[in-house]
């Protein structure tokens, strides 16, 4: 079984996926970001990794799917840098998943 592995971000940011074959789409504007978004998602990707500043625009659809094994849907950085969005879903899914927060 081949799993699809998908990239949402502005190009700068994501450009070098592309070297490790991943599908990427990129995402300036809500728009765009939704369009790469749902394409992914009917495409049933495995994995989905979009910038922090791509998933603030559309964070309620990617909410949807936090209590989903499949896609897993992973904020990554800018190339400007995290705005530790990223760290704060992580925490919040692990205080869900333990209890409390131990990050």
């Amino acid at each position: 079984m081949s799993y699809k592995i998908g990239v949402i971000g502005d190009k700068e940011s994501i450009l070098p996926f592309k070297l490790f074959g991943f599908t990427v789409r990129y995402g300036n504007d809500v728009a765009t970001t939704t369009s790469a978004f749902d394409e992914m998602i009917e495409a049933k990707y495995s994995v989905i990794y979009i910038t922090e500043d791509c998933a603030q625009q559309i964070m309620e659809k990617i909410e949807k799917f936090n209590d989903q094994l499949s896609p897993a849907i992973v904020l990554i950085p800018t190339y400007e840098g995290s705005k530790g969005i990223g760290r704060q879903a992580i925490q919040k899914n692990m205080e869900k998943a333990v209890g409390q927060n131990i990050l």
